[in-house]
């Protein structure tokens, strides 16, 4: 279980920010048979109920013209909409819907996910061969047992 007083982002005096959540983040570099195969991956495990923010920040520019998205069994773009072409998303570029871009003006919608429903990426049609996104889950617990942790 993740303890709490570690996972609150920190601001230049190392003073807890507790306005946005938890923080937990998770970074991909793609490989085409390995992660970047197509399917799902499990970026984060729910337990209990939380409410959560999900978005990605492209360290190197994706290569492989395949598809992204980031969701949830059954619902694989809930989160984060499908991007057509993950060749889009280049270096700096943030993973907020489906037009990455360089700023946001807003935080990503929050959604509440309960117990069991890991957060997931998924590629399809194509392999990515290259590049690396750090995914950012911001997140707050809700029941008593909320807790999001990187799979």
């Amino acid at each position: 279980m993740t303890r709490s007083s570690e996972a609150f982002m920190r601001d230049a005096n190392n003073v807890p920010i507790t306005d946005l959540g938890l923080n937990v983040s998770k970074a991909i570099t793609y490989v085409g048979a390995t992660t970047g195969a197509t399917g799902a991956t499990t970026l984060f495990t729910v337990t209990g109920a939380v409410s959560v923010r999900v978005f990605g920040i492209c360290g190197t520019t994706i290569v492989g013209a395949g598809t992204l998205e980031v969701g949830i069994s059954g619902d694989t773009a809930r989160i984060l909409a499908q991007i057509a072409d993950a060749t889009d998303l280049a270096t700096d570029e943030i993973y907020l819907d489906a037009t990455p871009t360089l700023e946001v003006e807003a935080l990503p919608s929050e959604l509440i996910i309960s117990n069991g429903q890991d957060i997931i990426q998924t590629i399809g049609i194509t392999a990515l061969t290259a590049g690396q996104i750090t995914y950012y889950c911001l997140w707050t617990p809700i029941s008593s047992d909320g807790n999001v942790v990187v799979a």
